[in-house]
């Protein structure tokens, strides 16, 4: 399929006609939809793209496939997708983008979002992403530092911070920022790993035991269980996704809209992407 049509099912075509006019004259799209995640963390793709003209049912199909954090699901998922042609792909997060690269080398692919495209080997760089595919990139590795800057104002006493990782392939490279941020500023980390969210009870156990003075959770798709075991625990932490606070009681957050940002994959969304500082008692830009 030729790019400009691509770029068509994504909203980006010229907007001379009425968006419902425009989808009504186009053929039934099919889009495969892999999330590391759970299924729900793609919802605004399918209010995205109702918002544009795109119906289930009238002129979309879309296949979806969520590895609910079960990453080792997600090789098969891609070529479960793949087998069905779709005429693109939209992939969520780091391992679901690498498991549908490898998946194909035809179909487009939209990155919705990324963490390090370039580094992570999906792209050639941000003006000419060459290969099949595209996407928007979050940028949390050049948040992480000040994010640890956040958390040493609200907790000067602070001094070991445990960083809270998974199997996601982004995360070592980005424990390696907090590290290195941390000790700029007079802390310390320690890494704890739950490659599954399997794991993540005795994750916390040894958060417990190590006596860590404060929690930061690496981007990844939403666990509701973390903020829980974080308040059974008794850390305070310090998310770098919003929805951490807003659905799971977290003290806060530093990082970009997410849901802006997927928005951004198909669309161009209002200017809602930017880094934010949130809390229970509200949101700071």
């Amino acid at each position: 399929m030729r790019r400009r049509d691509f770029i068509a099912i994504l909203g980006g075509a010229a907007v001379t006609w009425p968006l419902a006019a425009r989808a009504q004259q186009q053929k039934t799209w099919r889009v495969g939809c892999l999330s590391s995640g759970p299924a729900a963390s793609l919802d605004s793709f399918r209010q995205r793209m109702a918002d544009l003209g795109y119906i289930e049912g009238r002129n979309l199909i879309v296949d979806l496939r969520a590895a609910e954090g079960q990453y080792d699901r997600l090789p098969g998922f891609a070529l479960e997708i793949v087998e069905l042609h779709p005429d693109a792909i939209v992939a969520e997060a780091t391992p679901a983008i690498a498991a549908a690269q490898r998946a194909t080398k035809t179909i487009p692919i939209v990155m919705a979002p990324v963490t390090d495209p370039i580094g992570s080997g999906f792209i050639e760089s941000f003006a000419r992403p060459g290969r099949n595919i595209t996407g928007v990139a979050n940028m949390f590795g050049d948040l992480t530092a000040k994010s640890l800057e956040i958390l040493h104002h609200v907790l000067p006493d602070a001094k070991t911070i445990a960083v809270l990782m998974s199997a996601n392939p982004t995360h070592a490279k980005l424990y390696e920022v907090a590290s290195n941020g941390a000790r700029m500023i007079g802390m310390s980390t320690l890494p704890f790993v739950a490659a599954t969210p399997a794991d993540l009870d005795r994750a916390f156990s040894e958060i417990k035991q190590a006596r860590c003075d404060a929690l930061y959770t690496l981007a990844d798709p939403y666990r509701p269980k973390i903020p829980e075991l974080a308040a059974a625990t008794q850390i305070p932490a310090i998310y770098q996704y919003g929805y951490f606070v807003e659905f799971g009681g977290g003290l806060m957050s530093y990082g970009p809209d997410t849901l802006a940002l997927v928005a951004h994959a198909w669309s161009r969304p209002p200017r809602q992407d930017i880094a934010r500082f949130k809390t229970p008692r509200g949101t700071f830009d």
